[in-house]
């Protein structure tokens, strides 16, 4: 048994991160800790758009193939594209390979830009919708846990309104969930205090502010 997967049975974790050691890893280390880093936040609107009907261990296990496919998530790069480079993605085993998902990431893009220039950075425009501060929520069970919200109605509306697509309120709120715009860790999982109180542990990654 690996390491991993021997240390996810002696804590207590969030059920849907107990099926893989890529999922684990990244409850641990990733899931839910407040991200500030334009090219963090854009590459999660990015994976997000791509796990669209799928699930997402599928994306954790090819997200090296979108880091190396999509300029290593360089937003100013990945605007660039143009139909012969979308077209080169689309033989691309590496990623999706879905046309329209590949589009909206282009798509996406050059809206992201829109708002970098319009607030300075995607982050001083992101966080707003929950007030500059990570929700702080106390789920008993899964079964707690929503698949959306009034914040993740507003965020989908807004994004749509400055053209982006594959946006929608339930993966808006998948995406907040990831970037730690709220903290759905269940009570009786021991990242539930981390996050809550900010402490890190070794090899967890974190993110800091690009303004």
């Amino acid at each position: 048994m690996s390491s991993v997967m021997h240390d996810a049975m002696s804590k207590q974790r969030c059920f849907w991160a107990l099926h893989s050691s890529l999922e684990t890893v990244y409850h641990d280390r990733e899931w839910g800790v407040p991200a500030h880093d334009d090219r963090t936040l854009f590459e999660f609107i990015l994976l997000e758009g791509a796990q669209a009907g799928l699930s997402w261990l599928s994306i954790l296990r090819k997200r090296e193939g979108y880091r190396q496919a999509f300029a290593n998530f360089d937003v100013e790069q990945v605007a660039r594209f143009d139909e012969a480079r979308c077209q080169a993605l689309l033989l691309n085993s590496e990623i999706i390979r879905n046309k329209l998902k590949i589009a909206a990431a282009v798509q996406n893009a050059r809206a992201f830009l829109g708002i970098q220039e319009k607030f300075g950075s995607f982050d001083a425009f992101l966080w707003r919708f929950v007030d500059g501060q990570p929700r702080q929520n106390c789920w008993p069970c899964r079964e707690d846990v929503p698949a959306r919200t009034a914040e993740s109605d507003a965020l989908s509306k807004e994004l749509k309104r400055r053209g982006f697509v594959f946006v929608g309120s339930i993966i808006c709120y998948s995406f907040m969930q990831a970037i730690g715009m709220v903290n759905d860790h269940t009570i009786d999982c021991f990242r539930w205090h981390e996050v809550r109180t900010g402490e890190r542990k070794p090899g967890e990654i974190t993110y800091e502010s690009n303004h």
